[in-house]
């Protein structure tokens, strides 16, 4: 297992930080969030550092993701909630402030407020044509 000494989530790993744990396995934990967005909304992470999802080996996100029906299948059991939303920020791009591979798993209930915006565009003709070619030959190489 390797960590990272100045990663948040590496020193909850180790017992430098307190956590709420609801998970721990040899490669994996899971913790309530700190800053919930639901009661209940927890972190599923994997015990090595790891920045992004493109820097995990393919067994080890594997592995990770295999808790993820159970997990989530708890967290609903014990809120009652009627869904969730799984979410992985890869990149600050992309909203992710922690430098350390997460799933948020967010249990969620009609009308509970958090709301989702999913601002759909549509492509310009021929454009969704390149990109799947282009996409396709990037995952040959």
């Amino acid at each position: 297992m390797s960590t990272s000494p100045n990663c948040p989530f590496c020193r909850i790993v180790t017992g430098q930080i307190p956590a709420a744990v609801v998970l721990a396995t040899d490669d994996a934990l899971a913790f309530l969030d700190i800053g919930p967005l639901a009661d209940g909304h927890t972190l599923l992470v994997p015990k090595s550092h790891y920045p992004t999802l493109g820097d995990m080996p393919p067994d080890a996100l594997q592995r990770l993701t295999g808790h993820l029906p159970a997990l989530t299948g708890a967290i609903m059991s014990v809120t009652g909630a009627s869904g969730f939303n799984l979410l992985q920020n890869n990149g600050s791009a992309a909203g992710q402030v922690v430098d350390h591979v997460h799933f948020h798993i967010i249990p969620r209930t009609e009308g509970d407020g958090l709301g989702f915006r999913w601002n759909a565009g549509s492509y310009a003709p021929g454009r969704a044509d390149a990109l799947c070619q282009a996409i396709q030959a990037a995952l040959r190489h």
